[in-house]
């Protein structure tokens, strides 16, 4: 836990240096760095095991969204590292282990169980054994303890009346804000994402978060509000705000729950980074393509030691900048095609060493990497709108369920929009000009009820 990776040029500005405490070990951080990535940048790799068969887990979407870096934070369980910002002083402790992620011999139960374990049909023949038998399995396939303190009550519920509310401060929501408040200055606007720092997969590019800076202050200018850290959690159509209006969107702050009353809903929630299927795709060290771009552009973290190598698997468009990026930056990079190549299995054990893959022939040959970045086509974030009985399409080749919009950005659903990767993936050029074009569209209709 000596290294540090911190060589490279970061798109956000570094805070204060600080330690934080992981299992014992100091860790050196910088204020307002999740922990998953100030941990990457000392080497650590694995952090934790999974529920069930105590496989290695690691960082794969640094987005919020896998739960592949869950830990014990300060003496609460199951947080997502990636999430978490650093502070002086944090304890953190990797979960579901013994004695510890690194070397968990409980791992024995992915050898033992090749098939799969069922504890409801695991029998000794012994009733007595069968109880004993059956608790030991349950105990292995849990997940963190109880927190070591009991949860303090719920802080503050307060109401949100909002002309429009947007959900999604990447380049469509914070293009449409800015238009929204251009259009019709006298509305009330405001944006909600869930990320601490706006910009959605624009941090994942070389220059993305300068680029997300000029459009969070352009939409300031403009008069959105744009709170960071909020998690719309659900929509409840059953439910009414102060003024009577029908529907409430619950967002989850810091401060605590808003109730989010508006005249006008727009989604521009983007997509979920994917995995491909393979043999042990799972190992610490395969991480989607726009997570180690954020790692690289935004946080300034190398992926890999220097000399090392980072494997970029090309199956969407989110591969070639991240590769063309790492290559200016010096880091040295492999690309697999899968238009020419499929990947067929992970190296190494606890940790990524490279791929195996066949080529058009057939033929396998050996890939070398300290990390593995996954480019596939994200799968669009439409639950928020199918809450409001928006309409979906299962369209594979743009990531799955897509919400569908006509060309005014409108969903089947009255007052709700959507914008950007939601609709299927764009990339982030498209969905900021859809951005921009569906907050003009909303800002139209509000002159109406």
């Amino acid at each position: 836990m000596t290294a540090d990776l911190r060589d490279l040029p970061a798109g956000a500005a570094r805070g204060a240096p600080l330690t934080f405490d992981l299992e014992g070990d100091p860790i050196g951080a910088f204020e307002g760095e999740p922990v998953a990535v100030a941990l990457h940048a000392a080497g650590v790799r694995t952090l934790g095991r999974s529920p069930k068969y105590h496989r290695p887990r690691g960082a794969f979407c640094l987005d919020g969204h896998c739960a592949s870096c869950t830990l014990r934070i300060d003496g609460k369980p199951n947080r997502r590292a990636c999430t978490v910002p650093v502070r002086a002083g944090l304890r953190c402790e990797r979960q579901n282990a013994f004695p510890s992620a690194e070397l968990d011999v409980l791992t024995a139960a992915d050898w033992l169980f090749p098939e799969g374990m069922d504890h409801h049909t695991l029998m000794t023949g012994s009733r007595v054994g069968n109880a004993l038998f059956l608790k030991l399995v349950r105990e292995m396939g849990g997940s963190g303890t109880l927190p070591d303190a009991p949860a303090a009550v719920f802080p503050a519920v307060c109401d949100d009346e909002l002309d429009v509310c947007i959900v999604g401060a990447g380049p469509a929501g914070l293009a449409a804000a800015r238009a929204l408040g251009e259009a019709a200055p006298a509305a009330r606007v405001a944006l909600f994402d869930e990320q601490a720092a706006p910009g959605g997969s624009l941090l994942a590019l070389p220059g993305g978060a300068a680029r997300a800076d000029a459009l969070v202050a352009a939409a300031t200018r403009a008069g959105a509000r744009i709170d960071g850290g909020a998690t719309a959690l659900a929509y409840y159509a059953e439910d009414a705000g102060p003024s009577g209006r029908p529907g409430l969107l619950a967002v989850a702050t810091a401060g605590g729950l808003r109730r989010v009353s508006a005249r006008r809903y727009l989604y521009a929630t983007g997509g979920y980074d994917q995995n491909l299927p393979f043999m042990d795709n799972d190992r610490p060290g395969i991480m989607s393509a726009r997570a180690c771009g954020r790692l690289a552009f935004h946080w300034g973290v190398r992926p890999v030691r220097a000399g090392a190598r980072v494997v970029v698997v090309n199956g969407a468009a989110t591969a070639v900048p991240l590769a063309d990026g790492l290559a200016r930056v010096g880091v040295e990079v492999e690309v697999v095609d899968l238009s020419r190549d499929r990947v067929l299995e992970a190296r190494g054990t606890t940790r990524v060493r490279g791929l195996v893959v066949a080529g058009p022939t057939g033929r396998k040959r050996r890939v070398d990497g300290e990390l593995v970045a996954i480019a596939t086509t994200p799968a669009p974030a439409s639950e928020l709108p199918r809450q409001h009985g928006a309409a979906v399409r299962f369209a594979p080749e743009r990531g799955g369920f897509v919400a569908l919009v006509d060309e005014a950005h409108a969903t089947s659903a009255p007052g709700v929009f959507a914008c950007g990767d939601v609709t299927g993936y764009v990339g982030p050029d498209a969905a900021e000009a859809a951005g921009a074009a569906a907050g003009r569209a909303v800002a139209a209709t509000l002159g109406a009820p």
